[in-house]
């Protein structure tokens, strides 16, 4: 029998992390020095930028949907989803939202833990499991996103 540790997801996730990174090692050191670490996007995902606020408006929305991670920066009060590399026009127009071009840099602490003022509101668990640019818009619209069986009701 196999049992799992419950800090297992977060080194998947901080492994899986590290692995989009362009130097790993480097972005290692930068935590252990107490910095985040700047991993561009581009070949492993690609970010959306939105206010902190409508950002926990639309994780509360999705509560029952698989989605990646969302980085949130208090200080700031912005938050950051992380996307599929190859993101087309699915966000275009989207009031609130800014897709940033791959090779934009992304300041990323830890997974297991806070630096400064940013932290993973939904951490990477190792998956690469990624928001699909499709429900973040729902999200993010007028009426937001809906279960089906809400949105039947």
């Amino acid at each position: 029998m196999t049992t799992t540790s419950p800090l297992t997801p977060a080194r998947q996730g901080q492994q899986w992390l590290l692995s989009c990174a362009p130097d790993p090692a480097a972005a290692q050191r930068a935590w252990t020095l107490g910095q985040l670490a700047a991993i561009p996007t581009g070949p492993h995902w690609r970010v959306a930028e939105a206010s902190l606020p409508r950002s926990l408006e639309a994780i509360r929305r999705m509560d029952a949907v698989p989605r990646g991670p969302v980085l949130a920066d208090a200080l700031r009060a912005q938050a950051w989803w992380l996307l599929p590399p190859g993101l087309a026009d699915e966000l275009d127009g989207v009031a609130g939202l800014t897709v940033h071009p791959a090779g934009w840099l992304l300041e990323c602490p830890p997974v297991s833990y806070f630096l400064g003022d940013r932290w993973w509101v939904d951490a990477p668990d190792g998956t690469g499991q990624l928001t699909d640019p499709t429900l973040l818009a729902a999200a993010f619209g007028p009426d937001g996103y809906r279960p089906e069986a809400e949105a039947r009701a």
